[in-house]
């Protein structure tokens, strides 16, 4: 992240709880947890690159801290309160997700 100030505020903004140190500890890996997710936060003006070992570590990092499901927020974009706010989970988790919708969509009708 740019600095903490904005991390922190990424973090209250997803209702997350942050990690002590930013995960900086040995077994506090990550950013913030929310529910079954450990959340590592990224954000540049213009772009990142998610690579293999960058999610490995990730991944790592969340089993590590409590067997959580691993998740990337990347909050893309200049100083200028216009930012791109993406999020990276894995395969399995997006078809949770979409699995929970239809059942929602179906529910309501």
């Amino acid at each position: 992240m740019a600095d903490k100030y904005t991390e922190l505020a990424e973090i209250k903004r997803d209702g997350a709880i942050p990690q002590p140190n930013s995960g900086r500890g040995k077994h506090k890996k990550g950013d913030a947890i929310k529910g079954k997710f450990l959340i590592d936060y990224k954000e540049y003006a213009e772009s990142f690159a998610v690579s293999r070992k960058i999610w490995a570590k990730i991944c790592t990092d969340a089993v590590t801290s409590g067997n959580y499901s691993p998740a990337l927020k990347l909050v893309l974009g200049p100083n200028d309160g216009r930012k791109t706010r993406v999020w990276v989970i894995s395969d399995s988790d997006m078809h949770e997700y979409m699995e929970l919708l239809e059942a929602r969509d179906e529910i309501q009708g």
